[in-house]
């Protein structure tokens, strides 16, 4: 019983994770930062296209973004990354995440056009409440 719970979990975490998207390697992170980590900048968007929440809603599910983080809206639960219901992050800061990855995110630059991207951020922050 013990033995066909662990291959459930572990099909489970293996599914999730493949759906994070990205053919690149991830390597594991230090345990501990050397330095200094740059603060968050004030920049403004990367993007100068506003972005349409209903299509960002189909590019979330395409993608698999659910399967990494948590959305109410999407009904999702992932745990890899972070919870977008408590983080609520901000349409620019999810145009960079999802452009350029972060951590164990990867960059979806070059998968997704500039407008799914917009379309995404707007989806994650409207629907986060941010």
């Amino acid at each position: 019983m013990r033995r066909a719970a662990l291959i459930t979990i572990l099909a489970a975490v293996a599914l999730g994770l493949a759906g994070c998207g990205g053919a690149e390697e991830v390597g594991a992170l230090p345990e501990t930062v050397v330095g200094s980590v740059p603060k968050a900048t004030t920049a403004g968007p990367t993007t100068t296209l506003k972005g349409n929440a209903e299509a960002g809603k189909d590019v979330f599910a395409a993608k698999g973004c659910g399967a990494c983080h948590t959305l109410a809206a999407a009904g999702s639960s992932g745990a890899v990354g972070p919870n977008l219901d408590e983080t609520k992050p901000a349409f620019d800061l999810v145009v960079d995440r999802v452009m350029n990855g972060r951590g164990a995110m990867p960059p979806f630059k070059g998968q997704l056009s500039e407008q799914e991207i917009a379309d995404v951020a707007a989806y994650v922050a409207e629907s986060a409440g941010s």
